[in-house]
């Protein structure tokens, strides 16, 4: 069976730092018609499950962990018995959301994600905040970018537990170390490709220093 990339939008907010939002979510499914795993669990439980379908979820990978991106791991993880698997370095910010669960697995630099024939690579991109992570598939061509890079520019990294001049060199990472043709599916809003991106790049450097 081959895999493919079932993709949703769904809508809430997200709050840090005494504000809050609204945003729409992008929730990417990567798997064939037997199995799956979840990239980011955000507003809507039920959406999710419904494109999940009777898949077996092998695991909700959260590529950080902002509110509007863990609300939901939890009970997801409760629904289909899938691991939430989250970078270490981001406990800090989980537990402003979910203080009384704990992931339950680590996702470290150089981990390797596979489902449904395919693997993803899991690389730590910190920035946006500590232990976001972007997962990488040869096979696909396809980054998921989390909220380390969007369709022209970094993410955000104007509140607590983010860093722009940690945020460029994760992004010059991935720009330097894959092909330019990588489709780069985000947390939020359209989808890019590396080399739409690469032309920033000296700009971007330049502001982190």
């Amino acid at each position: 069976m081959t895999a493919r990339i079932d993709h949703l939008v769904t809508s809430g907010t997200f709050s840090l730092d005494g504000e809050t939002f609204d945003v729409d979510n992008n929730v990417w499914i990567v798997g064939d018609d037997d199995e799956c795993i979840v990239i980011d669990a955000p507003h809507d439980v039920d959406a999710i499950m419904d494109v999940v379908g009777d898949r077996r979820v092998r695991s909700i990978i959260c590529t950080h962990a902002h509110d509007d991106h863990i609300r939901y791991a939890p009970e997801l993880a409760d629904l289909t018995g899938a691991p939430i698997m989250l970078h270490p370095d981001d406990e800090q910010v989980w537990v402003l959301t979910h203080p009384d669960r704990s992931a339950d697995g680590d996702l470290e630099d150089g981990d390797v994600v596979s489902v449904a024939g395919v693997q993803l690579e899991v690389h730590h991109t910190p920035g946006h905040s500590p232990g976001a992570v972007c997962l990488y598939s040869p096979e696909l061509g396809v980054l998921f970018s989390g909220d380390t890079l969007f369709s022209g520019g970094p993410g955000a990294t104007g509140r607590s537990f983010s860093d722009f001049p940690t945020i460029i060199e994760s992004i010059d990472m991935l720009i330097k170390d894959f092909p330019g043709d990588t489709l780069v599916h985000t947390g939020h809003g359209d989808s890019t490709t590396l080399a739409a991106e690469a032309p920033h790049r000296q700009e971007w450097l330049d502001r982190g220093h």
